[in-house]
């Protein structure tokens, strides 16, 4: 494939540490416990990912296909399968992720863990393959 002028980041992308948190809601705040994975495209052509999702007590899931348009950032909610080709992942489960791009994209994670009285939040950056 041609490099894109616009182009920035990797085509493969890992993430080690999904563990999707209770559900659980703040008071007045509206919080809601979950993960997501936001996919940024810098570049001028759309970006078809694939999401593959690894555990430690079965078989991958792989092959999910994800897109992200040109020039644009796309959010994964891990909590909502209509998101990510209508797998369920159970909360409290370790998991992790490998994303392959046909374009190069950057691939970050964040979990909102709202289990503690003053709440969690980590975002981090996926692992460039």
């Amino acid at each position: 494939m041609a490099q894109d002028a616009g182009a920035n980041g990797a085509r493969t992308w890992f993430v080690a540490d999904g563990y999707l948190p209770l559900k659980a809601r703040t008071e007045n705040a509206g919080f809601e416990g979950h993960e997501a994975i936001m996919i940024l495209n810098c570049g001028a052509r759309e970006a078809h990912v694939l999401m593959d999702v690894y555990f430690e007590d079965r078989e991958p899931v792989e092959g999910i296909a994800l897109c992200v348009a040109a020039r644009r950032v796309r959010c994964f909610r891990m909590d909502h399968p209509a998101e990510i080709g209508g797998l369920e992942l159970g909360r409290l489960q370790q998991y992790a992720l490998r994303f392959r791009s046909d374009v190069e994209v950057i691939v970050q994670y964040g979990r909102m863990d709202i289990t503690q009285s003053n709440l969690a939040y980590i975002g981090l950056m996926g692992h460039a393959g």
